[in-house]
C-alpha cells in the first residue's frame, strides 16, 4: 500500500461524513420548518405535533455533534499512539477467513493488555490499548466505555501541560 492510498481513503471518509452531515442539516431545517408551521396553525393537536417534530432536529443535532466529537477524539488518540509506536500489534494473531481475529487469540491479547492497564490504570495510553483489546475481543460496550476514559485521561494530560 502506497502513502497515497491511505490519504485517498481518508479523503473518501471525510467526504462521506461531510455529505451525510449536510444531508442531515437539510433534513433538520426542513423538519424544523414543518414543525414551526404546525405550531403556527394554532390548533392544540398541531401545536403538540409541531413541538414533537421540533424535538427531533434538536436531538438529531446533539447526536451528530457528539458522534463527530467522539470520532475526532478517538482519531487524535489513535494518531498519538501511532506516533509513539504503541499500537496494539495484532499482526501475529490467528484470523478467521473473514479477517476477524480468532476468539482465543483475541482473549489472550486482551489478558496481556489488561495486565499492562492494571499496572498503570491512570495512563490514557494503557486505557486506549485496553479499549482496542476489548474491541478485538468483541466487547464493544466496554470498548466504548474504556475509550471514553482514555479520551478523558488524555485531555487531562494535555490540559496539565
Amino acid at each position: 500500500m502506497t502513502q497515497a492510498e491511505p490519504n485517498r481513503q481518508v479523503v473518501k471518509t471525510v467526504a462521506l461524513v461531510a455529505f451525510l452531515v449536510l444531508a442531515l442539516v437539510f433534513y433538520f431545517v426542513r423538519l424544523g420548518g414543518l414543525a414551526i408551521a404546525y405550531i403556527g396553525d394554532g390548533k392544540p393537536a398541531g401545536i403538540a405535533i409541531g413541538i414533537g417534530m421540533l424535538l427531533l432536529p434538536i436531538v438529531g443535532v446533539w447526536i451528530v455533534w457528539t458522534t463527530l466529537q467522539a470520532a475526532l477524539d478517538h482519531q487524535r488518540l489513535a494518531r498519538r499512539i501511532h506516533e509513539e509506536g504503541r499500537e496494539v500489534d495484532t499482526s501475529h494473531l490467528a484470523r478467521r477467513p473473514s479477517g476477524r481475529i480468532e476468539r482465543d487469540a483475541a482473549d489472550a491479547l486482551f489478558a496481556e493488555v489488561k495486565a499492562e492497564w492494571e499496572a498503570d490504570p491512570d495512563n490514557w495510553r494503557s486505557s486506549y490499548r485496553l479499549a482496542r483489546a476489548y474491541d478485538y475481543a468483541g466487547d464493544r460496550t466496554r470498548a466504548r466505555e474504556t475509550m471514553r476514559r482514555a479520551v478523558a485521561l488524555e485531555k487531562l494530560e494535555r490540559d496539565g501541560k
